[in-house]
């Protein structure tokens, strides 16, 4: 059943667009220093070749914005500036030809300040992301909202920063509600989805190490992601930027809101009597180099294995020293362990050729 999106502004970002009919986006950032442009370079497209669709850059100081120009000529995807308070940085790394800004304005000082950034970025066509986080809430909201980080607080304070933007005439704006609390992020972004049409970008922020990283973003970010909310999504980890990558497709793909190959792999049990484990680490490595919208199969055993994934289009079903090889559900042929791997990659590339040439 496909999932019906919130219906948002559409907002153009370099060469792609976030929110309206666009396909929902990966987000990740660099994670090296930002004076090091050829570090910088080296690891924005590593994120290429992963599959992101935009990056973002943190900056902090004069001398790394001004990096921006140099970077900007050597790498294909969208690159965001992350600036704070300074409204000079902002300014120059638009004029560095970055395709989108993360600024808060009202972070940012006086409105003559603020009125100068959106003249550049009116100019250079070039949107604002207002990000708004549970651990940086205001304090007068804090206080208002019981001492703690509200839903409510999150999205009055989302509505002062887009206020400061309207009242200056400017609406190309995507908007983050972030925290490390999954329900209150969740709730942030519902609230916040009943009164704009702006789109989001989500993200479950500082949401930990790989393993529950992925765990807390899957929850949250392909929660609201099913309820019809989100337009762009970053998995934040304490990992490398690849790794968000591979989460955020996965969660997307897992949702139908982005073709591609997809493994399924059964958990094992007792009647497993072949090195399965293995075998799947080996296909994944094989699948997720597929430009192609593929589901493939590895099973545990031949008893229950093809039925239980009769939807993949191919799979594998192992026993003692051998299994079968499966499409759609129906056996094609008995294979030997050690070929199983071999016989498996013949038939997903079979597969894909012929679809092709449709």
């Amino acid at each position: 059943m496909k999932i019906k999106r919130r219906k948002t502004k559409k907002i153009r970002v370099g060469d792609i667009f976030i929110g309206g009919e666009a396909p929902v986006t990966v987000q990740t950032m660099v994670k090296v220093d930002a004076h090091d442009i050829k570090a910088v370079v080296k690891q924005i497209k590593e994120q290429e070749e992963a599959g992101g669709d935009i990056t973002r850059m943190n900056v902090l100081d004069m001398e790394s914005v001004k990096n921006f120009g140099a970077i900007k000529k050597q790498i294909k995807i969208p690159i965001v500036a992350d600036i704070h308070f300074n409204y000079k940085w902002a300014i120059e790394a638009v004029k560095q030809g970055v395709d989108k800004l993360r600024i808060n304005p009202g972070n940012i000082g006086s409105v003559d300040r603020v009125k100068a950034i959106v003249k550049v970025c009116k100019e250079r066509r070039v949107p604002i992301r207002i990000g708004v986080n549970a651990g940086s809430l205001e304090k007068d909201l804090l206080e208002k909202h019981g001492g703690h980080p509200t839903a409510e607080g999150l999205v009055e304070s989302a509505s002062r920063h887009i206020k400061i933007l309207e009242d200056l005439d400017f609406d190309q704006t995507v908007v983050s509600i972030k925290s490390s609390d999954v329900r209150l992020m969740m709730a942030g972004y519902r609230l916040f989805s009943k009164k704009y049409d702006y789109p989001v970008h989500l993200g479950v922020t500082e949401s930990g190490p790989p393993r529950k990283g992925t765990v807390k973003s899957s929850i949250g970010i392909g929660g609201l992601l099913e309820e019809g909310i989100g337009d762009t999504i970053r998995v934040s980890l304490a990992g490398g930027s690849r790794e968000e990558i591979r989460v955020g497709r996965e969660i997307l793909k897992s949702l139908g809101l982005m073709k591609g190959p997809v493994l399924i792999a059964c958990p094992t049990c007792s009647r497993t009597q072949f090195e399965m484990i293995p075998l799947v680490k080996r296909v994944e490595k094989y699948v997720d180099k597929l430009d192609a919208e593929i589901k493939v199969a590895v099973m545990g055993c031949v008893v229950n294995g093809p039925g239980e994934a009769r939807e993949a289009d191919v799979g594998i079903a192992g026993g003692r020293g051998a299994g079968a090889l499966f499409v759609k559900g129906k056996v094609i042929k008995p294979v030997k362990e050690e070929n199983m791997f071999e016989e498996l990659v013949k038939m997903i590339d079979k597969i894909v050729e012929e679809r092709r040439k449709k």
